[in-house]
């Protein structure tokens, strides 16, 4: 037996999962406790470590998330809105940390984590990294020291199978833009550009959306006025940097009180 915190992951057989549960087996103050899949899946009943091609872990894959998450003290979830939303409420119910990963969360999923975190932590970022929060704030405070003389762009990459854009971590670097300048996000977003469009709108915060081969994460938030650009960028080149924070993040969700929480909040930047 241990008194480290249990972890559950969900969607445990995608690339994000089995790096969880690398990182979680290996970490000194967790333990991993559950794996959560689709039911149908073909790891259901099976040891997730002979699963993903090594030892034994001593823990099974189960399609029922509520008897996982009944013995956690924490979910770490990079899943899908739908589902996400759906394991909140179960989370709420467990009364488990829930660190939210899952991008592409619309007003409606966000409106059912905000009920889930009356009874429970719910940790959620489009971004779980340390440099890609430290560049939000600073892209808080550039944009807060620029007028609209200077306009934002945001430039994302990410792999071929990404199915949202802009990603997460685009959208929160552009909240951080908005508030930073003081406007409203939504009326200032810009995404998608095509054909004949006019003149760029003073104010705009723009998009643009790579997608191809295996690039895991790269932004860049371009300030542009006339004569001079200042470009701020993060570059990701190893996945662990997402399982290192979702699982720092798991750990301090212990000792709080039930709400809505980011990482901002768990770095404390």
């Amino acid at each position: 037996m241990t008194n480290t915190p249990g972890i559950t992951v969900t969607g445990a057989s995608g690339r994000m999962g089995q790096m969880l549960v690398r990182g979680i087996t290996a970490h000194p103050s967790a333990t991993l406790v559950g794996c959560v899949e689709r039911p149908g899946h073909a790891w259901i009943g099976q040891d997730v470590g002979l699963c993903m091609g090594g030892a034994a872990l001593g823990v099974k894959v189960t399609d029922d998330p509520l008897e996982a998450f009944a013995i956690s003290q924490a979910v770490i979830d990079f899943t899908a809105p739908a589902a996400t939303v759906a394991f909140a409420a179960l989370a709420a119910q467990a009364r488990a940390v829930h660190v939210v990963g899952t991008t592409g969360l619309e007003p409606a999923h966000h409106a059912k984590l905000d009920l889930a975190a009356h009874h429970a932590v719910i940790i959620q970022a489009g971004n779980m990294s340390l440099g890609v929060n430290l560049l939000t704030r600073l892209t808080q405070k550039v944009a807060a020291a620029l007028d609209e003389d200077w306009d934002i762009e945001i430039i994302e990459q990410h792999h071929r199978m990404k199915v949202d854009a802009p990603s997460g971590t685009a959208l929160m670097l552009g909240h951080a833009a908005a508030t930073g300048r003081g406007i409203d996000f939504d009326q200032a977003k810009v995404s998608g550009r095509d054909g004949i469009t006019g003149a760029r709108h003073r104010g705009d915060i723009g998009f643009s959306a790579i997608r191809g081969g295996d690039i895991i994460g790269e932004h860049d938030v371009l300030f542009a006025a006339d004569g001079e650009r200042i470009i701020l960028r993060h570059l990701a080149t190893d996945r662990t940097i997402f399982v290192r924070g979702a699982i720092k993040a798991a750990l301090w969700g212990q000792s709080q009180k039930p709400g809505r929480y980011d990482m901002m909040d768990v770095l404390g930047i």
